[in-house]
């Protein structure tokens, strides 16, 4: 009887077995690579990734077993996938004219192909994770699932929905609109709230919608119809209230903040991020250190919002606030990476167009980081930010998240803006080399 049972469990057991599918493998050889930026790159190496994930990285041009896809980037430079702490993938991005025009004509759904779009042009130019920070929660949310299915093409989101926001504050869509506009959008608006307890709400019913971080507008904004200035907009009583329920469900928060009041109130109630960070001063870049709190720069963005502002592109209100963004931000971030501030990559594209993100990198440079320390802000750094140990370098266990470019960008930065090869999660998305 226990010979025909094991006989008859292995009978079962076969169909199953070989329906298990072979693991895909694939080697890499690079002529160069930093596996781990901040470090030394290393010569000819050959990446071994199985199933999407990095399994050993080796000296030398290793030959690959039978059965295996080999990738040839031996005449290029290869490094981790680069991550973007701050974008907008949702709708209309780079151009706000046609975005305003669109305004009465389009819809969510309209905005959903334009994100898969703007998704894909993003993983092109060599960023393989993005952290989303404002677009419609439910089509971000299930764009993020859809590229981690792989039934899409574009980088892994780390999504927030909607940003929190105070009435009136930079969050708040029915700012500028006529009355009826105004009360139907206003109506339907869960992201905006007045006080702690209705900024608690505000958090959970983001996180209800599937945010994975939060993001609140700490201080007015640049782009939003209000001719309130960049000053601090919340209490600090509400950003706490933000920041402790959002931690509370084990969620990171952004803190969108231009005036360094809004800045300091923001780190002192423990926020993670400070992104933008336009006007820092001593205090603010003194209590940052201490606290640890992550800068998120966004250099490129002031400048396209003031190129389009003069460009009659944008509403009057935001002319003067661009002017006064894009005067302060470069002295500002220079004082902060001089002072070791921590920083991520990131970018605030959506202002500026979706797969122009890497023209960040020569900002960064140009205000006294070292490429070396610009790449590791977009990599390591960023993950280190995210709370992330499988993204930021090439080691076995990481997700097999890796780019190649021509030359080194560690001589020449600007080498990231044309991205040869982009790898995500094992998968090719882009090869544009033999």
């Amino acid at each position: 009887m226990r010979t025909y049972l094991t006989a008859l469990a292995l009978v079962l057991a076969a169909p199953a077995m070989a329906q298990t599918p072979a693991p895909k493998i694939t080697y890499i050889h690079a002529g160069q690579l930093l596996d781990r930026p901040g470090e030394r790159p290393r010569g000819n190496s050959t990446i071994v990734v199985r199933d999407g994930v990095v399994a050993e990285v080796r000296d030398g041009f290793v030959s690959a077993p039978a059965g295996a896809t080999l990738v040839d980037l031996k005449d290029r430079f290869v490094l981790p996938g680069l991550t973007d702490m701050h974008v907008h993938l949702w709708g209309i991005g780079g151009d706000p004219m046609r975005a305003r025009l669109g305004a009465l004509t389009t819809d969510d759904a309209d905005g959903m192909m334009q994100a898969l779009v703007n998704a894909r042009t993003t993983l092109n130019a060599g960023f393989t994770t993005v952290r989303d920070l404002g677009g419609n929660p439910r089509g971000i949310r299930a764009l993020r699932d859809a590229i981690e299915r792989g039934d899409v093409a574009g980088p892994s989101i780390v999504n927030a929905g909607r940003m929190v926001s105070i009435t009136g504050g930079h969050g708040d869509a029915s700012n500028g609109l006529a009355e009826e506009w105004s009360d139907a959008v206003h109506a339907h608006q869960i992201n905006t709230c007045d006080g702690p307890d209705d900024c608690r709400r505000a958090v959970r019913a983001q996180i209800g919608l599937g945010a994975q971080v939060v993001k609140f507008a700490a201080t007015g904004g640049v782009l939003s119809n209000v001719a309130g200035g960049l000053g601090r907009a919340m209490t600090p009583e509400e950003m706490r209230a933000i920041i402790d329920t959002a931690h509370g469900f084990g969620r990171k928060v952004a803190a969108h903040s231009h005036a360094a009041e809004g800045t300091k109130a923001a780190v002192e109630a423990g926020v993670d991020t400070i992104d933008h960070g336009t006007f820092l001063d001593d205090e603010a870049i003194r209590m940052m250190k201490a606290k640890g709190t992550w800068l998120v720069p966004t250099m490129i963005a002031p400048q396209t919002a003031l190129a389009q502002a003069r460009g009659g592109m944008l509403p009057a209100a935001t002319i003067p606030k661009a002017e006064a963004a894009a005067q302060a931000a470069l002295a500002s971030h220079r004082k902060a990476f001089a002072a070791g501030v921590k920083v991520a990559f990131g970018t605030d594209t959506g202002v500026s167009k979706h797969g122009d993100n890497a023209k960040e990198f020569a900002l960064m440079v140009g205000a006294g980081m070292t490429p070396a320390q610009a790449i590791r802000a977009a990599t390591v750094g960023a993950a280190e930010a995210l709370g992330r140990d499988d993204i930021g370098s090439i080691a076995a266990g990481k997700r097999a998240d890796i780019i190649a470019v021509s030359g080194s960008p560690l001589d020449d930065v600007t080498r990231l803006e044309r991205v040869d090869f982009v790898m995500h999660r094992g998968v090719v998305a882009t090869r544009s080399v033999d």
